[in-house]
């Protein structure tokens, strides 16, 4: 599947650790980050959307303590 121009996330600034997304034709979501740009993750709209709502709403909180 042939992926869509990387774009790099408006939060990484000039810094060297950034996250690049795109899409494939057949609308997939890749995303990759730029001190590993050979590792890639594929995933759907509907399943981005549900993990951003969860890290948004504090489900993935006690992950970080």
């Amino acid at each position: 599947m042939a992926v869509q121009d990387w774009q790099k996330s408006s939060y990484s600034g000039d810094a060297a650790n950034c996250i690049y997304v795109s899409t494939t034709v057949d609308c997939d979501i890749k995303i990759r980050e730029s001190d590993d740009p050979d590792t890639v993750i594929t995933t759907t709209p509907d399943t981005l959307r549900a993990l951003l709502r969860g890290i948004k709403e504090g489900e993935f909180d006690h992950l970080t303590t």
